[in-house]
């Protein structure tokens, strides 16, 4: 046999042996498979992850900030119930973005009050003449002045506002016995508190009002807190009359006193009692 016989006998063999080729439909039906199964893996790897959504990362992120935003109001109003008026005057110099940031916490806070002192003082004036000049002492906001006819010398530590007297509450520019009433909503925080009353007394005309709004458990000697009848003793030793009390709400006192015509030339020393801080506990 030759070689080119060999050769040709090997080729046709190897035709014999060799698969035919697939169908058109089973290669189509291949075809179609692998790009549905390209196109679930690219659809799913589209999707963002659940966590990143917009919704739940906004909600994420205002939840952080609120934390923030109550650690920052605890430890700023824990410093103003632990420093002087003075200190306290000087650390909001430094630094006057503290003061909103604290005022926006307290707003915060009172926001879960079912009443707010404030709204009682308001009342209180409007029941009664509208001449009578008004010292609103630790005005915040001046929600006060602002929802009253008379005229009001808002005071507090800083001032977003032309209307209101930046200074320490213990040493105000208003003149000697040139106010008809004094208001302290919330206000008696510096542990000089006493130099506060102090300088109300000064401001205040012979019978004058003094309108105190404290935290109730300020005053509840059951749970460190001062005796309310020890701290009017001592606001009467320094020339008031007490005229009457509101203990009824379960968030706060009022204290109402009147300043006494004939002063005494010679004042004995003042017992103050110790009034505590007013700490708030994480939420």
């Amino acid at each position: 046999m030759t070689t080119k016989e060999g050769q040709s006998r090997k080729r046709k063999r190897g035709r014999r042996h060799r698969e035919p080729p697939q169908s058109t439909h089973t290669t189509e039906h291949k075809r179609e498979t692998h790009q549905r199964e390209h196109a679930r893996q690219s659809s799913a790897s589209a999707k963002p992850p659940k966590s990143s959504s917009p919704s739940s990362s906004s909600s994420f992120l205002d939840k952080i900030k609120a934390k923030l935003a109550g650690g920052h109001f605890r430890m700023i109003n824990e410093k103003l119930y632990t420093c002087t008026g003075e200190e306290a005057l000087k650390y909001f110099k430094e630094d006057p973005a503290l003061f909103d940031m604290y005022h926006t916490g307290y707003q915060e806070q009172m926001s879960h009050w079912p009443e707010q002192p404030v709204n009682i003082v308001i009342k209180w004036l409007q029941d009664h003449s509208p001449s009578l000049i008004v010292a609103d002492f630790g005005c915040g906001d001046a929600r006060l002045a602002k929802n009253v006819k008379n005229k009001v010398f808002s005071i507090d530590l800083v001032a977003h506002d032309p209307s209101v007297i930046a200074c320490d509450m213990s040493n105000t520019p208003l003149d000697s016995a040139s106010v008809d009433v004094a208001v302290f909503s919330l206000s008696l925080m510096g542990t000089n508190f006493s130099s506060y009353l102090k300088e109300a007394h000064r401001v205040l005309k012979p019978s004058g009002w003094l309108l105190i709004a404290e935290v109730k458990s300020r005053f509840d000697p059951s749970n460190g807190g001062a005796d309310p009848n020890k701290f009017s003793k001592a606001v009467c030793d320094l020339g008031f009359t007490s005229t009457s009390k509101d203990l009824s709400n379960k968030m706060f006192i009022l204290l109402y006193f009147k300043k006494k015509e004939n002063q005494k030339s010679k004042k004995k020393e003042i017992e103050w009692p110790e009034l505590k801080p007013c700490l708030y506990k994480r939420r």
